[in-house]
């Protein structure tokens, strides 16, 4: 792939939409202000409306009616990423992006985030709030939300990325035309997983810290979106691990490589992980109708211990046979011991911090703290534990 070379490059910012009547006329006036008196590339604004019921798709054509460089498409299903697939799939720019229509990302990182593509120096751009150059205001609920799911990334799919949910994001449209017919999703999970087949073939992912204010009217079904992103994250682990997820990239895009064998144990460990992580919950979500969250959380983790090592022996790092079975289950035990500590640990500040927290902030908390811990517990294992040199050592 070679970056964008026209001589007066475009770039087109998709604004997906669904009843968004409240914001939008204020939304797009202003987006259209800011690329008009500063940005110094050529520009298209999309408004995406994803089968709106209020008055959205009138006023999006008379936005497109009155101002310049403004279009408006009308797409007979919900779905950010089928709004976002539509129109980028179709797009002659050099270069695709979106945001979120209530613009919670100040307009000013918007030039950052697409110059490192226009130049050729990136693939893909993603604005972050988790970046210690970020200025975030939100409430603690999206914050541990928002926290959990991205470590919970890191930890299960070792993705170097910071966060994957931020909606201002921007793809050279090349890059786009590949990775899309391979993205299965169309709705919230879409851009996780853009960013997932991204990393996984080697493409460059340029990160801009944002200043970012949440929406307290914001739409967004919290508990649904997050239950859909695991079940994504499954299926890409998944796919992975299978090796269908295989897409034309140059060669030469591909030549940094993970250790040896750490790619299989990845995607192995990934899926251990993820499966260990749902039986977790849901055992605390039982046991804690009985008992206080921390013992609910102990005894939890204490029975998804043992299996997950088991798991991860026989099909993470291919140990089979009874032999220093014993020793694997008592020295990943100190996984266990540093998640319980570590999920106690979040247990005990939540409920510093939230007098009377609800549930969910609770499982918020013990999400975050086990997706320290699973990145620990696979350092551990692989560093280790199931390290083929103490294996070779024992033997001699």
């Amino acid at each position: 792939m070679t970056a964008a070379r026209s001589i007066n490059p475009v770039v087109e910012v998709v604004v997906p939409v669904y009843n968004e009547q409240r914001v939008l006329d204020d939304s797009i006036r202003r987006l259209h202000d800011y690329l008009a008196t500063t940005f110094p590339y050529g520009y298209l604004i999309t408004i995406a409306d994803n089968d709106s019921t209020d008055g959205t798709w009138p006023l999006a054509m008379d936005l497109a009616g009155d101002l310049p460089n403004v279009r408006a498409v009308r797409l007979e299903k919900k779905g950010r990423g089928r709004a976002l697939r539509r129109v980028w799939a179709d797009s002659e720019a050099d270069v695709v992006a979106y945001m979120d229509v209530d613009l919670s990302t100040d307009l000013n990182a918007f030039l950052p985030l697409v110059a490192p593509l226009l130049s050729g120096h990136s693939d893909l751009a993603i604005g972050t709030r988790l970046s210690r150059g970020s200025n975030v205001t939100r409430g603690a609920k999206r914050e541990f939300i928002s926290r959990g799911y991205n470590l919970l990334l890191r930890s299960t799919l070792g993705v170097r990325f910071s966060d994957a949910q931020c909606g201002f994001k921007a793809v050279r449209a090349d890059v786009a035309q590949v990775l899309l017919p391979a993205v299965e999703d169309e709705e919230w999970f879409f851009d996780t997983e853009l960013l997932l087949l991204a990393e996984q073939h080697g493409l460059r992912i340029h990160e801009v810290p944002v200043d970012w204010v949440d929406d307290p009217d914001s739409r967004v079904d919290i508990l649904r979106t997050a239950r859909d992103d695991l079940r994504g994250m499954v299926r890409v682990a998944r796919k992975t691990l299978s090796g269908a997820a295989r897409l034309p990239i140059p060669a030469k895009v591909q030549q940094a490589r993970l250790p040896a064998g750490m790619a299989r144990q990845l995607s192995s460990f990934a899926i251990v992980g993820l499966i260990s992580t749902l039986v977790h919950l849901a055992l605390y979500m039982g046991l804690r109708t009985v008992m206080a969250a921390f013992a609910a959380n102990g005894l939890a983790l204490a029975a998804t211990a043992i299996a997950n090592t088991a798991a991860n022996r026989r099909f993470t790092f291919l140990v089979t046979g009874r032999a220093r079975a014993v020793r694997h289950q008592l020295e990943g035990g100190i996984a266990f011991l540093v998640g319980l500590v570590l999920s106690t640990g979040g247990l005990a500040m939540l409920h510093l911090l939230v007098p009377g927290p609800s549930t969910h902030a609770e499982l918020s908390a013990v999400v975050v703290a086990n997706g320290l811990a699973t990145l620990v517990r696979f350092l551990l294992l692989r560093a280790w534990v199931f390290n083929p040199r103490r294996a070779r050592e024992a033997v001699g």
